[in-house]
């Protein structure tokens, strides 16, 4: 996979994407991530990237021209592959592990990092996808870029150790992930369930899908009215019920 960030700010991203298991995913050139400042595309004669709002308004936008510019670019340099790109903006669509999914099937995505108050409008016309990380505002995209960028990469191919790992993820599943213990057995008073020491691969197994389906079902009971539940899962809930 290629990335593409388009960010005043570059240096934000060395610690982020060039440590742990996203370095580790570039050092093996699973993935390619490229910062430019897309101030170097300005053609004014002070390098300036914003400008106040026709009509009047609080703050400053972002320029057209040097974002487009810069997305012209990138494409001229990489003709070959079809690209996603990205506006981090908090009136886009709200980001989830079902769109992290659909990004890691992408060859090449561009993300672009606004300041300020906001954008002109017409750089939407060389986008593929608004995307917001949630309901709050943040100083300016690189944080969120980041995000979804950790998000992506950790489900492409052979990043994590564990090919498992992603699959059984909370959210991918369409539940949270059940609750895991490792050694020791017992800490401070607190024993690790007799059923995770037994063997039985089985029993096992449905143990942690009815601990995940109750851990849903306290923290985030939002979630189940998106799935079909099974009959034993129905009765797992009832029982949750009683008990409460």
């Amino acid at each position: 996979m290629k990335i593409n960030i388009l960010t005043l700010f570059p240096d934000m991203f060395e610690g982020p994407l060039t440590d742990s298991i996203i370095g580790k995913a570039a050092e093996k050139e699973i993935v390619k991530i490229e910062t430019t400042n897309f101030r170097d595309f300005s053609d004014s004669k002070h390098k300036t990237v914003d400008d106040y709002p026709f009509g009047g308004g609080a703050g400053m936008l972002l320029k057209a021209q040097p974002i487009v510019d810069a997305i012209t670019h990138i494409a001229q340099e990489n003709p070959e592959t079809k690209k996603r790109v990205i506006l981090m903006d908090p009136a886009g669509k709200k980001y989830n592990q079902n769109l992290a999914e659909e990004l890691a099937q992408e060859e090449h995505l561009v993300f672009i990092c606004g300041h300020y108050e906001g954008y002109d409008e017409r750089i939407k016309a060389h986008i593929t996808d608004e995307i917001s990380i949630g309901d709050f505002i943040l100083t300016g995209g690189e944080l969120s870029a980041m995000v979804i960028i950790d998000s992506v990469v950790r489900l492409l191919p052979e990043v994590l150790g564990n090919t498992l790992s992603n699959q059984t993820d909370s959210f991918s599943t369409g539940l949270l992930e059940h609750p895991q213990y490792t050694r020791p057995r017992e800490f401070r008073g607190q024993e690790v369930p007799e059923v995770l020491l037994s063997g039985n691969h089985a029993k096992i197994a449905e143990w942690q899908d009815k601990e995940s389906l109750r851990k849903t079902w306290i923290r985030r009971p939002d979630m189940l009215d998106k799935l079909d539940l099974t009959q034993k899962q129905k009765e797992w809930i009832q029982e949750f019920e009683v008990g409460n």
